[in-house]
């Protein structure tokens, strides 16, 4: 038994159904860096699978703790899309909560050694989504802010933010994996230069703090290798790229002085609707009355930071229980890393998750289906990597 799950820790007998559904998640983490279309109807068909497991082989064990406070949110969500100002459109944009179904399915799915085998999948797919990037900035010429790589997925910020997490499976794996070891080492270059040449300073900073976590994690005299690596960076990153990081501290620059002025409009968004919001995609529609006029952008769709973003959609109570899913995710992290056997998946989530935040004060990554789901599957695997399979 562990004190990770939320009920005592058994696994599903090895039936064709369960066969059949690993074999689904499997492709599915597969196609998450490569189409959301293709991952999305993975997802839907093996959702069915699990509830069919759930129903006729139940197990003692259904998610990690954390999964708790995910079931609340989503439950407060439902009640801001009843206060929004278009109830039905904040229904109907509210699906994503949906997609917190992926830790039980992973969970149930994933258990023991087969954990390790879907960081691998992870890796592997990172590698075609790192090249992918990597041609299209070398051979199509998407090398500046007007076209830059996204590889398959329909936006930069999407893409890097998956490159981003993908990173952090690679060191993990280097750091304190016990086997294949060589892969990580040969697929991270890729990734790293795939978000380099993406220019998106959110995700950049991110993998710098999921990768200094991870070295901290390791040996914290490790720290020391940070200002040889960003003397190597600007020693031999192309002007663009180099430009592109400079212009993080420069207040002239459009895009800093328009996340200010989201920060002034979300922050007044929250005085007015502190408890349940403006309600779900409905920023977008509020935005221009609460637009300073140092503002750039006439609208945004999301106000790129997290916190602001579901407190300004869904209430301070939202946020409240959003920091509780972050506050248990990185307490189970912490105690799965002192164990052997999931310390690998374990690091990785920690940095994930560091990802996610750091990342997150710039990018509304939380609200991205593609980024959520990996973040998920990876915070997931851990828990589901400390229960023994065995049959029931």
């Amino acid at each position: 038994m562990t004190s990770q799950n939320l009920l005592a820790t058994t696994v599903t007998a090895d039936t064709a159904t369960e066969t059949w559904a690993w074999r689904l998640l499997l492709l599915f983490v597969f196609a998450l860096p490569l189409s959301i279309a293709a991952s999305s109807i993975i997802l839907t068909v093996l959702v069915a699978l699990w509830g069919r497991l759930i129903i006729t082989q139940p197990c003692a064990s259904f998610a990690p703790r954390f999964f708790l406070p995910l079931i609340i949110y989503a439950a407060w969500t439902l009640l801001s899309v009843a206060f929004s100002i278009q109830p039905l459109t904040s229904f109907i944009e509210s699906k994503e909560v949906l997609l917190f179904l992926v830790v039980p399915v992973v969970f149930r799915l994933a258990q023991g050694q087969r954990a390790s085998t879907i960081a691998t999948v992870v890796l592997t797919v990172g590698a075609v989504a790192a090249v992918i990037g990597v041609v299209q900035y070398a051979i199509l010429e998407y090398d500046n802010l007007g076209q830059r790589p996204s590889g398959s997925m329909g936006h930069y910020m999407t893409y890097s933010g998956l490159l981003m997490l993908i990173i952090t499976v690679a060191v993990s794996r280097i750091l304190f994996g016990t086997s294949e070891r060589m892969w990580a080492l040969i697929v991270l270059p890729a990734l790293i230069v795939a978000l380099v040449v993406t220019l998106t300073r959110n995700a950049l900073f991110g993998a710098c703090v999921g990768v200094g976590l991870l070295l901290a994690l390791k040996n914290f005299r490790l720290i020391a290798i940070a200002p040889i690596a960003a003397a190597v960076f600007i020693a031999v990153a192309p002007t663009t790229v180099i430009d592109r990081v400079y212009s993080t501290f420069d207040l002239q620059d459009p895009t800093n002085r328009d996340r200010l002025a989201m920060v002034t409009a979300g922050t007044a968004m929250v005085r007015d609707h502190p408890i349940t919001g403006v309600g779900p995609e409905m920023v977008q529609v509020v935005y221009a009355d609460y637009r300073p006029p140092t503002g750039v952008n006439e609208v945004n769709q999301h106000l790129h930071n997290v916190p602001l973003q579901i407190a300004a959609e869904r209430g301070l109570p939202a946020l409240l229980l959003w920091g509780w899913f972050v506050v248990m995710v990185v307490r189970d992290l912490i105690q799965q890393f002192r164990q052997p056997q999931s310390r690998a998946l374990a690091a990785a989530g920690l940095a994930a998750v560091a990802c996610m935040l750091t990342a997150g004060m710039f990018e509304y990554n939380f609200g991205d289906s593609e980024f959520l789901m990996l973040l998920l599957v990876l915070i997931t695997l851990p828990a589901a990597a400390l229960v023994e399979q065995t049959p029931h």
